[in-house]
């Protein structure tokens, strides 16, 4: 059979759409959930992975879902002047000047108002092509062309290794993006591939807790620069790490403002992990997560002054810096009463948690203790918890010491 008549095209071309149909479906997806939101949050995105991974085909399938025009450009194939413009010599140049044209695929973008904007392959376009993209990215000017506010800019790279001519990414160009790594799930696809993909949605914003969100990502970020200046700007060393996600007042910027669409939308912990470490590296961003945690923490005042009722966070290292921290406050004001309730807040922890957690600040709470202060009956339940635990931890010191003395002996 032979597909030179017209006829066999036609049906070729209806088997090819019924190939091409494929429905969507709500499914927990981190890395759309991510995008999304950095989407919403009109942030550049920057979506790193092994080519033939499905990069393209998730914006594609974005667009769709979203209901925005795409317009692709690979950076690779361009000159620096299709983003920096084209000289165009008017009537009079001394008065009038020189303007630079925008290229056709920004006039189209102009006029529709709306769209996703995406630069493939940035991991191949020359030096000269990346410095030319500056002002597109952040600024959102190509020539003398001011791109709307409702495009939004999404693009991809292939790590160098697996690019072809690949380059690193200038540290300009890069900290411009909020960079995800892109990676395939074994389930999606096998989903996918049988018609049915995860549905992309914008994040729905609570409306009414806008201000709290703004002034949540505010507390928590100034709070942790104000502690660690050192991470205020940080330019990595090697060139590779440079042409990823790093600290600069720039990353911190956008940093925060993810950080308030991700609380506004009650994103979950996972999808705002991705953001925050892939916009200012991963040790900055774990930072800022253990930030947010401490921001959750009960304030230790209110635990003390009504410790019958104290709530304690679940996270063993969370309520471990709970504990430390009533124990400070007792010893910051120390008091008859605070010294009592700070025994009862240890006791509801021991009923509530593992015992370990309370050695420590029991240890510290009884170094408290000031003349006259009769022993509360709680003690003889955290005594005996803190001896139980010692005794474990004696016997685990001997274990070790143990076979490595049998080890020793071997080897000789």
């Amino acid at each position: 059979m032979t597909l030179s008549s017209p006829g066999n095209l036609d049906v070729a071309d209806e088997l090819l759409a019924l190939l091409g149909a494929t429905a969507t479906e709500s499914r927990p997806d981190i890395q759309l959930e991510a995008l999304t939101l950095a989407v919403s949050a009109d942030l550049p995105v920057l979506l790193w992975g092994e080519p033939g991974i499905g990069k393209t085909s998730a914006l594609t399938q974005l667009a769709d879902a979203l209901d925005l025009p795409l317009t692709t450009v690979i950076a690779s194939v361009h000159e620096p002047s299709d983003f920096a413009g084209l000289p165009v010599v008017g009537d009079d140049p001394a008065v009038q000047g020189v303007p630079m044209a925008p290229p056709d695929w920004a006039v189209r973008l102009a006029r529709t108002g709306k769209g996703l904007l995406f630069l493939d392959e940035l991991s191949t376009a020359p030096p000269a092509v990346q410095a030319a993209l500056l002002r597109v990215v952040l600024e959102r000017r190509v020539g003398a062309l001011r791109l709307p506010p409702g495009i939004r800019i999404v693009a991809a790279a292939n790590p160098r290794a697996s690019a072809a001519d690949g380059w690193e990414l200038s540290a300009p160009l890069a900290n411009r993006f909020v960079h995800l790594q892109w990676a395939y799930e074994h389930d999606v696809v096998v989903r996918g591939l049988g018609g049915t993909w995860p549905r992309a949605r914008l994040p729905r914003l609570d409306a009414g807790r806008l201000p709290q969100a703004v002034a949540l990502a505010r507390r928590a970020v100034c709070g942790l620069l104000a502690a660690r200046p050192a991470l205020v700007h940080k330019l990595p060393n090697s060139e590779t790490r440079r042409g990823g996600a790093w600290p600069s007042p720039r990353s911190w910027e956008m940093t925060l403002r993810l950080l308030a669409f991700a609380t506004a939308a009650n994103a979950s912990r996972d999808a705002l992990s991705l953001l925050v470490r892939g916009t200012v590296g991963d040790g900055p961003g774990l930072e800022l997560l253990a930030t947010l945690d401490r921001l959750d923490l009960p304030d230790p005042e209110d635990l003390l002054a009504a410790p019958e009722s104290a709530v304690l966070p679940d996270r063993g290292d969370l309520r471990q810096a709970v504990l430390d921290a009533v124990v400070a406050a007792v010893r910051n004001q120390p008091d008859r009463s605070r010294w009592d309730a700070a025994w009862q807040i240890l006791a509801r922890a021991l009923d509530s948690g593992a015992p370990d957690l309370v050695v420590v600040p029991a240890t510290a709470l009884a170094e408290l203790r000031r003349d006259g202060w009769e022993v509360p009956a709680t003690i003889e339940r955290l005594s005996s918890a803190v001896t139980l635990s010692q005794r474990a931890d004696h016997a685990a010191v001997s274990q070790r010491t143990d076979r490595a003395a049998v080890t020793q002996g071997e080897s000789r």
